[in-house]
């Protein structure tokens, strides 16, 4: 992965939207398990290139430090030389002098070359730094929102499972309430009104059938009275007339005892 695909990935991902994306998807939580699982990839290749990226700039810096080293010990040996020159001049030993004037100017050669690539890698370091920099910022970052979209698919997955538990309760309420209908206590209640309505007609008929008998036998006694009277015409005596029996009736002066 180069350093601007690393770039462009962790600055999309870094400043995903996940509320947005949440709201556009058919299926929210398959989409937070794949964003899920893009984000977990996305950041371990991440760290595999950063951490590249970070080994190189410690190569760097170390080159740097190196060459910075080696140009402080081309000059302490360049000085040496020089003032090992020195004396032998001041003895009179010009051959010698020259030759360590000589030693003198290769080490400062060295000197220079050691300066000038620790010089040349400054900006480089520099520039590495501060995209190892960015570069862990939008790891954080990603790092955050990877938190951020679990945390959105755990409260998601128990909002589903207390809107299902809600929905179980409310198709068990609904199940036995008496007032539905549909249900099967309902549907039994009706039946036994049913039967308790046929009780109450099987004993209205009853009461009428007696009520009938009872008529049936005075009719029969008016008849008899009829006959008996019609009788009594034929054989030429007055036709009874019914009545109630009179008490017996008291003399004055008479008094009735009892008895007598």
């Amino acid at each position: 992965m180069t350093k601007q695909s690393i770039f462009g990935r962790i600055a999309q991902l870094a400043k995903a939207n996940i509320n947005a994306l949440i709201d556009q998807a058919e299926d929210p939580q398959l989409m937070l398990d794949q964003m899920v699982r893009d984000y977990t990839n996305s950041i371990a290749e991440a760290e595999s290139a950063i951490a590249e990226t970070i080994g190189n700039l410690r190569l760097l810096e170390e080159d740097h430090a190196e060459d910075v080293r080696a140009a402080s010990d081309w000059g302490n040996k360049a000085l040496a030389a020089s003032r090992k020159a020195d004396e032998y001049r001041a003895a009179g030993n010009s051959a010698d002098a020259d030759k360590f004037d000589n030693l003198a100017k290769v080490a400062l050669q060295r000197q220079i070359t050691s300066e000038n690539e620790a010089k040349m890698a400054e900006p480089q370091i520099a520039s590495q730094t501060q995209v190892v920099d960015q570069l862990k910022n939008g790891l954080n970052g990603m790092k955050g929102k990877l938190e951020q979209l679990k945390s959105k698919r755990s409260e998601l997955i128990a909002r589903s499972k207390t809107a299902e538990a809600q929905k179980k309760v409310a198709d068990a309420v609904k199940s036995i309430d008496i007032m539905d209908p549909t249900s099967e206590v309902s549907r039994f209640e009706d039946k036994i009104r049913r039967e308790e309505a046929k009780v109450r007609g099987q004993q209205e008929l009853a009461a009428s059938s007696l009520d009938a008998q009872f008529e049936s036998l005075e009719d029969i006694g008016e008849m008899t009275e009829v006959e008996a009277r019609l009788a009594e015409l034929k054989s030429g005596g007055s036709p009874a007339v019914s009545a109630k029996p009179s008490a017996p009736a008291v003399t004055q002066g008479s008094p009735y005892t009892p008895g007598e």
